[in-house]
């Protein structure tokens, strides 16, 4: 049982990792990497650092696996905050230094004669969600595309359910002036 006293439906599987057990740590990986994946490809925009960030978080929970404590949290939050914390110090990298020239980026959508249109409209989402400032990205990225319900997601981010609502509503509201001609064209 975590503190809020929810059964954790991940404890057996990380004792079993944490005995060592190879099917265990491959159960265990293929039910998070996608989630934490995904949360890193949301929160630094990069693929290519967004999977070294999933993979940082993953060999820690290999590692935290034979010490890990039930009862305290959710192995699952514990894991959000890892990847969370992987992601900002990314961000806090990028801030310290500058580039004078941005690194190329290969185009990796699909075909030019197909998906034009959804890959802008991804695209422009996505520039969005990067302008947000950090914790009104964070609330979004959690609550929306983790789909983690806002008392974790508060926790996770260490404030009250009443301040993530706050972030939650004035991210969306900025993003609802970013992106108010798509809205209005019928593309979102």
């Amino acid at each position: 049982m975590t503190a809020a006293g929810a059964p954790d439906p991940d404890e057996a599987l990380v004792a079993r990792v944490g005995r060592g057990d190879p099917a265990a740590a491959q159960m265990l990986v293929s039910r998070k990497l996608p989630r934490m994946l995904a949360l890193a490809a949301r929160m630094l925009g990069d693929k290519g650092e967004a999977e070294d960030v999933a993979q940082e978080a993953m060999l820690k929970a290999w590692k935290q696996a034979p010490v890990w404590k039930p009862g305290v949290a959710k192995f699952d939050t514990w894991l959000h905050r890892v990847a969370l914390n992987l992601c900002y110090d990314r961000l806090r990298r990028r801030r310290e230094q500058p580039m004078a020239t941005p690194p190329e980026q290969v185009d990796t959508g699909p075909a030019p004669d197909r998906g034009l249109m959804a890959a802008d409209t991804g695209r422009r989402v996505g520039m969005a969600l990067a302008a947000l400032p950090e914790r009104q990205r964070e609330a979004v990225v959690l609550c929306h595309y983790q789909e983690l319900g806002n008392i974790e997601a508060a926790s996770l981010m260490e404030i009250s359910v009443e301040a993530l609502e706050s972030l939650l509503s004035r991210g969306r509201r900025a993003l609802r002036v970013a992106l108010a001609d798509l809205a209005q064209g019928g593309k979102l």
